[in-house]
């Protein structure tokens, strides 16, 4: 927005999104605190969407949850029915997948952040026909968007 009050040219750049493959059971939600409504009381479920968005999660009372996060966690999960994870990215499919089966997953809920590097998490649940929950990307200010770096650097040069 400043960048176009300012008439200052700018690029975007992004991954591209996920999309869905044959055998993915995925579900779309705006915001995060439509999960309660969605996945079922009792249920396990990896948040797969990092520390920084737990508080939009406070209404999945009575379901188990699961965070991963890179470092030890420097205070405890925030509300009842939570646990942290440690472990550092990337994951492969096959890690993810006896992760999930070792917590007895039955859910998972991330960010459709796009990327190869942490796609790992929906292979594994389309191996293991978990359904995911994933929050849709945010509405794109109107810019140039660029898919790499390479792209990006390109835009730069010219």
């Amino acid at each position: 927005a400043a960048c176009l009050k300012t008439d200052t040219r700018h690029v975007i750049l992004q991954r591209r999104g996920w999309k869905p493959k044959n055998g993915d059971d995925w579900r779309f939600i705006a915001q995060f605190e439509e999960v309660a409504g969605i996945i079922p009381q009792g249920a396990t479920v990896f948040l797969g969407t990092g520390r920084q968005t737990l508080d939009q999660f406070s209404g999945l009372k009575g379901r188990r949850l699961l965070c991963r996060v890179i470092d030890p966690p420097q205070r405890p999960f925030p509300f009842e029915g939570g646990e942290f994870v440690i472990g550092r990215p990337p994951f492969s499919v096959e890690e993810e997948v006896v992760f999930f089966k070792r917590e007895n997953i039955e859910w998972l809920v991330v960010k459709n952040a796009g990327g190869e590097r942490s796609r790992s998490k929906l292979d594994a649940a389309r191996m293991l026909r978990l359904p995911v929950v994933m929050q849709k990307r945010p509405k794109r200010p109107e810019s140039k968007v660029v898919w790499s770096v390479e792209d990006c650097l390109a835009w730069l040069d010219a």
